[in-house]
């Protein structure tokens, strides 16, 4: 078969998987959530689509923080000069996927931009600098990738140390006061019989995701040895048809 033919037959088996593909839940909905086949998933591995899938919820998880956090804080939205909180939202979320830093932060990346947001001297966005900062934290501890293919190759190390850091700045959220000894940004909150927790559960699934992939990662490694020793020590011969 030449290769025009071969290149014929992988096109025609990429459209047909996205036909058949079924359409994926609606974010926040109950139960798992798969994702519409799409002609790049022929380039992934089992393990690429698991990094990929959480990544793409540790996104979403940082997309409600962002709307938690204005909920309780609607005087930072305001800053933005967005005309409504949804408003405000969807920019947050755009400057996550382009990688563009808010305006008077421009210059700085990942930790640099979350030390900044929990400095009690910025008067800028708190929260849009806290989310984005937290989330260009998690995608260069990817290799500034979000979705991820056969030729990528992932530090553990790395992702190990961004759970490490979400864990810092939840703690930093929660405990941070400025000089009147107000918290910078309101989040849970326990008072008389009302507990809200929701900010520690996005954050704990956050944790969760991350800690995952790190020791996928280093399982990954780990398995390409054992099932190369295992072929040798078995004498299993590859196909060659």
């Amino acid at each position: 078969m030449n290769k025009g033919c071969v290149a014929c037959v992988v096109l025609a088996i990429g459209v047909g998987l996205t036909g058949c593909a079924g359409p994926g839940a609606a974010p926040g909905s109950p139960g798992p959530r798969n994702e519409k086949m799409s002609f790049d998933q022929l380039a992934q591995t089992d393990f690429n689509r698991t990094v990929t899938i959480a990544m793409r919820d540790n996104l979403d998880s940082l997309t409600r923080l962002l709307g938690k956090l204005y909920r309780r804080n609607p005087a930072q939205w305001r800053k933005t000069g967005a005309p409504d909180l949804a408003s405000a939202i969807a920019a947050g979320r755009q400057a996550i996927q382009t990688g563009q830093a808010p305006p008077d932060l421009r210059g700085l990346r990942d930790i640099q931009i979350l030390s900044v947001a929990l400095d009690p001297a910025y008067q800028g966005d708190r929260v849009g600098a806290f989310i984005f900062g937290l989330a260009d934290m998690i995608i260069q501890a990817h290799n500034g990738k979000t979705r991820f293919y056969v030729s990528d190759v992932l530090n553990a190390q790395h992702v190990y140390n961004a759970a490490r850091n979400v864990e810092v700045a939840a703690w930093l959220l929660a405990s941070r006061r400025d000089a009147s000894g107000h918290p910078l940004l309101l989040s849970n909150e326990i008072s008389g019989d009302v507990a809200n927790l929701s900010f520690e559960r996005e954050f704990g699934e956050l944790i969760g995701r991350l800690d995952l992939v790190a020791n996928l990662l280093d399982e990954n490694l780990r398995r390409v040895g054992i099932n190369y020793m295992q072929g040798l020590l078995f004498f299993n011969f590859l196909p060659v048809r």
